[in-house]
């Protein structure tokens, strides 16, 4: 096992995490990781997990505790053709495990993962109960056969709906609070070919679309939205592509088919100074591909720059705020020109972002939805304040650190209030002038947006709460 002494440590995304750990713990497979955490409960040593470390609300770090870092508990361990189930390492990122996939058989593929980015663990997916693209399937939940656990206690037990089913449906989706997952056993789909279907359109249009294209048999699908605040299609037009299976005897996918890594580099730039032609680009470049075969595991797969603000070479540290937040179908209109009100007045930047389809979870104790929702994500950039000396706890309504993708629901229908729009934007010398103060701006958006804006963000729980979308990466 690989251990290193007292490190900083940050989250690779926004980068607004930076914690100094006493010690990095790296198990390199399952018998290793679990005499890892005996130890450390026998020595009553504190210890986060961490895996990909994209969790932007910190909760995979713990000031001057011990880092277990689970990337190196990765293999593929068991593999059932007949059935379609892989058993990995719960630190296995998303490449590998299509790579290894593939390599045992071409029957089988995944049936979804986080979209965005790619160097995420399985644990990190099942953490979160992590959703993907997919128009009529439901989270990583869905996905999971069973998990194996090292418990408080110390001890490794299997969960799965028949196997400790109650352990099962607390550890998907309950960030790491009862215990380290140390395998997950996914359910596999069949590996098919899929042709990309592509629609510029404005939102009222796409989600009579989304009905349209499901009835035809498309599995997955989302809309990217115009995200110029000065162009009248913003937050309102956009590019909806969806994947309808293909006939797998004649068609032939086109491993070149979609843009470089470094046409995304072009595109991320654009989006930071010319939106209008950053969004104009891209709705080219997808219609040119409608028509275009994919592989249904590959065709996940993201382009991925995780410190943008270097690539710009701008000299500034920004940071991206990442938000999900879950609106009723049939409130999304309304939601987003809401939306469009306050992102205008409150000058707050877009880089980009997408609307997806969410179904319901009934297997977690802690579900994300009970119904269908839209999922709107909103990327705001934003100058990164300087880090916190530690990482301890801060009472939400007096934080000014934002959780990553975070689902923000309010119970209340009736005494929520609607912030009114300004007609007009407010010039540069009224917007915040400091890093901590246009960070607070951006945060306090998704306040406004999910908490006074629409009442009909709803759970049944009994007051308003913030639901973390990134888990501790396992």
């Amino acid at each position: 096992m690989n251990s290193s002494t007292a490190t900083a440590v940050n989250d690779v995304h926004s980068r607004l995490n930076q914690t100094n750990v006493s010690n990095v713990l790296a198990p390199g497979d399952v018998d290793s990781l679990l005499a890892a955490v005996r130890s450390l409960i026998a020595a009553k040593t504190a210890f986060s997990i961490a895996g990909g470390r994209h969790a932007m609300g910190g909760q995979q770090f713990a000031t001057d505790a011990t880092l277990l870092d689970t990337r190196g508990v990765s293999a593929l361990l068991s593999f059932d053709d007949e059935r379609g189930l892989a058993e990995f390492g719960a630190g296995a990122a998303w490449p590998y495990v299509i790579a290894a996939t593939n390599a045992k058989s071409l029957r089988w593929g995944i049936r979804q993962k986080q979209t965005g980015a790619d160097d995420m663990t399985l644990g990190g997916a099942v953490s979160a109960n992590a959703h993907g693209r997919g128009l009529i399937i439901g989270p990583i939940v869905d996905d999971v056969e069973s998990l194996r656990l090292v418990t408080p206690q110390g001890d490794l037990v299997t969960c799965s709906r028949t196997q400790n089913p109650d352990l099962f449906s607390l550890v998907i989706g309950g960030y790491g609070l009862f215990g380290v997952i140390a395998t997950v056993t996914l359910r596999l789909g069949p590996r098919r070919k899929l042709r990309r279907l592509v629609d510029v359109l404005d939102i009222d249009d796409a989600l009579s679309c989304v009905r349209r294209r499901v009835h035809q048999g498309c599995l997955y699908g989302d809309f990217q939205y115009a995200i110029d605040p000065a162009d009248p299609g913003f937050l309102l037009r956009g590019v909806f592509a969806c994947y309808l299976p293909a006939d797998e005897s004649t068609d032939k996918p086109d491993p070149n088919a979609d843009l470089k890594p470094d046409d995304w580099g072009k595109l991320l730039a654009l989006a930071h100074t010319d939106k209008r032609t950053a969004f104009a680009l891209y709705s080219q470049h997808y219609l040119a591909s409608h028509g275009r075969v994919y592989w249904s595991d590959a065709m996940q797969l993201s382009t991925y720059i995780p410190s943008y603000d270097q690539f710009l070479g701008d000299g500034d540290t920004h940071s991206l705020m990442i938000g999900e937040l879950f609106v009723p179908p049939d409130e999304l209109s309304e939601f987003l020109a809401r939306s469009r009100c306050i992102l205008r007045e409150r000058s707050a930047e877009d880089i980009y972002g997408t609307i997806r389809a969410i179904q319901p979870d009934r297997v977690t104790f802690l579900p994300w939805a009970r119904r269908d929702y839209a999922c709107v994500i909103f990327n705001l950039s934003l100058p990164t304040p300087p880090p916190r000396s530690s990482r301890r706890p801060i009472p939400f309504g007096h934080s000014t650190t934002p959780p990553s993708h975070s689902a923000v629901h309010s119970t209340s229908r009736t005494t929520a209030t609607r912030p009114a729009c300004r007609s007009t934007r407010p010039t540069r010398n009224s917007r915040a002038s400091s890093s901590s103060n246009a960070f607070t701006t951006r945060w306090n958006f998704f306040r406004a947006i999910g908490i006074a804006i629409m009442p009909g963000f709803t759970n049944e729980a009994a007051s308003p709460v913030v639901s973390l979308g990134e888990p501790p990466r396992t």
